[in-house]
């Protein structure tokens, strides 16, 4: 090969190279892959409960509801939706996330800046506590609590004293994602619901980059009520087993991850800062 032609190939090759940095700048990050899901199982579910907060414990469902006059807690025998004990929280309350802790319920509230703690097994009430910011989910990693507040922020909290002692924000291809909701810790990611939205991020815990979504769109009653929309998340660790519900669903459903979902416009959304 010629010095000429060997230059000729190099300068060809670097072009490429050019072209190719170039096109993936213009169309940036990909967005993370979505998936549908699976029902395994199909549950019944109040369809008056504003889901707000949901975890599996000890073979029974805890649920934290919403709305002002229409707040709680309660614990739900699975296969029959029975309510088997409750504890209401009365205005000026707006109820959101609940995790168990311990021997402990923990629930907070939206605006109010006020959480509650209750006894896990007869849900009475034991103390209160305070928090800047709103409360929108509640789950646990097994040393912190994890706060979710409408931003792309999760705040982990001190489970005793209830003070923060770090933060994540959590983002897709690069793109803060707001209206992180019900939050759930699941094998080492945390679930969260993004509210208005058909889609629950996996979220990294150390790095806050969502890793896929999981698409609930094909669950759930079809309604053009703003409030209807999918909340709630609950993990079996024992069994393995994932559960999800919305706000006022009839249902609630034992699910698997699905195939591969294409051309998700909302996933795409996300991961393009909104555009």
């Amino acid at each position: 090969m010629t010095k000429t032609r060997r230059n000729i190939l190099i300068a060809i090759g670097v072009a490429l190279l050019a072209v190719a940095a170039w096109f993936l700048v213009l169309r940036g990050p990909s967005a993370p892959p979505v998936y549908s899901v699976n029902v395994v199982k199909t549950l019944p579910h109040d369809p008056q409960a504003f889901t707000q907060g949901l975890f599996f414990h000890g073979g029974k469902f805890y649920e934290g509801t919403g709305e002002v006059g229409a707040s709680g807690i309660r614990a739900v025998k699975p296969d029959s939706g029975e309510v088997l004990n409750e504890q209401p929280l009365g205005p000026p309350y707006f109820g959101e996330g609940i995790v168990g802790w311990k021997d402990r319920l923990i629930q907070v509230t939206w605006q109010d800046k006020t959480g509650f703690v209750y006894n896990l097994a007869d849900l009475s009430l034991k103390d209160s506590f305070s928090y800047t910011g709103e409360g929108w989910g509640l789950t646990h990693n097994g040393k912190q609590l994890i706060l979710s507040d409408g931003t792309p922020t999760l705040r982990f909290l001190d489970p005793d004293s209830f003070k923060q002692v770090s933060a994540i924000t959590v983002t897709a291809s690069g793109c803060p994602v707001e209206k992180l909701n019900e939050l759930e810790w699941v094998e080492g990611e945390i679930y969260a619901n993004i509210w208005q939205t058909n889609l629950i991020a996996r979220i990294d815990p150390a790095t806050g980059e969502v890793t896929s979504f999981l698409d609930v769109g094909a669950l759930g009653p079809k309604s053009s009520d703003p409030d209807v929309v999918p909340n709630g998340i609950a993990y079996d660790a024992a069994s393995k087993r994932l559960f999800v519900t919305g706000k006022l669903w009839p249902q609630l459903y034992e699910v698997k991850q699905g195939a591969a979902v294409a051309g998700s416009e909302a996933a795409a959304k996300l991961a393009a800062c909104g555009k």
